[in-house]
């Protein structure tokens, strides 16, 4: 009976870690609305298969990787992912254009009470312009560093170091 109500709980936390929770969702949505200045649009999945997705270090589950377009037109492209803060996980979201150059980086949601200045317009601007081919970015040098945020500053610059690489590790595979 315990190796059931285990397994059943690991197949639960395993579904659970590839789903994007409804609150950070919608609150995607409102961010892709506000900045493309439409609430007409669509998010279509880009799949992922496994093996693609072991040579990236981002992960590319079925959700957090996306086409957005409204009204038949493509606008661009939105990933999904957390990054660890000091004693939890904070959401972010990462607009590209159609040439996965960033046009966009928002925290989504922040869960601890220090660290949250990494949500500021100001500091997320440092990634617009970036893409694959941009040179690495190294806190403190061409990531500002920001007092009382450090872990998250640098987790969120090695997140988007990751999701960078790996985006252009599937252009590299053309499966972008």
């Amino acid at each position: 009976m315990i190796k059931k109500h285990l397994f059943v709980l690991v197949v639960f936390m395993i579904c659970a870690a590839f789903t994007i929770p409804e609150r950070v969702s919608k609150k995607a949505d409102k961010v892709i609305a506000k900045f493309y200045e439409t609430d007409d649009f669509t998010k279509e999945i880009i799949s992922i298969s496994e093996a693609a997705n072991a040579e990236t270090i981002a992960e590319f589950n079925d959700e957090n990787f996306f086409k957005i377009e409204s009204a038949g037109v493509f606008l661009g492209y939105g990933y999904i992912g957390a990054a660890r803060s000091k004693t939890d996980m904070f959401d972010f979201l990462v607009l590209f254009d159609k040439d996965f150059i960033i046009t966009k980086s928002k925290v989504l949601i922040y869960r601890e009470e220090y660290g949250g200045e990494i949500g500021s317009k100001r500091w997320l601007k440092q990634f617009v312009g970036k893409s694959s081919t941009s040179s690495e970015l190294i806190y403190n040098q061409n990531i500002i560093p920001i007092s009382g945020a450090t872990i998250s500053v640098r987790s969120m610059t090695q997140a988007m170091n990751d999701l960078l690489q790996s985006v252009g590790k599937l252009q590299e595979l053309n499966l972008l």
